[in-house]
């Protein structure tokens, strides 16, 4: 999957002007959106539609962050 991302060097701690999370967050946001869009990919080669790949991603997304809440109880 990372095959065809750019190159990008992450911040090491040595050079932390910025936080763990600034530094990893544009990596982050890019690996999800090449994620949604194989998942949508694969949906609609399977016969689903783009809006319906795209809802069940947002479920899913629904599902994972109720879990992590119930797993911190």
């Amino acid at each position: 999957m990372t095959g065809s991302l750019p190159h990008r060097p992450v911040v090491t701690a040595g050079e932390h002007v910025l936080t763990a999370q600034e530094a990893l967050e544009p990596l982050y946001m890019e690996l999800e959106q090449e994620v949604e869009t194989r998942l949508v990919q694969a949906a609609v080669s399977a016969g689903w539609s783009a809006d319906e790949a795209l809802e069940a991603i947002d479920e899913l997304k629904r599902h994972e962050v109720l879990s992590m809440v119930g797993e911190e109880d």
